[in-house]
């Protein structure tokens, strides 16, 4: 499992992960070989709210450090796991330092974001 995904399921809980794939149903007429597809509608999960939420969030600063998010949801903040969520997320070059700490807390808000995370707008590029 990525790193990434490590976040995701503890933030947004393995549950929200798991979505449910549309059955398809007939309409009951001329058309009932083709099948009718109800999409379901998944979740918005509020990023802060459920970080905050979380045991020792009062004590860490998760909302702009990224070793802090990592320690408050229980994902190993290593300078290896760092490195290894840097490059799934697309920086080849983490060297661990300050500039590429703030670029990738953000880049993983970024990606909460577009995994259908509500997230506020200053913790985005």
């Amino acid at each position: 499992m990525s790193i990434f995904s490590k976040i995701k399921d503890a933030i947004f809980g393995k549950k929200a992960n798991a979505q449910e794939v549309p059955q398809p149903k007939t309409t009951g007429n001329a058309w009932a070989d083709a099948p009718v597809v109800e999409p379901k509608a998944i979740p918005v999960i509020d990023i802060e709210n459920n970080l905050d939420s979380m045991p020792g969030a009062d004590r860490l600063n998760w909302r702009t450090s990224i070793v802090d998010l990592m320690k408050l949801i229980g994902v190993d903040s290593d300078y290896e796991s760092r490195k290894a969520l840097a490059h799934e997320l697309g920086r080849e070059d983490y060297s661990g330092s300050a500039e590429d700490n703030i670029w990738l807390h953000r880049r993983t808000m970024n990606e909460l974001s577009a995994n259908g995370g509500k997230v506020p707008a200053e913790f985005l590029d």
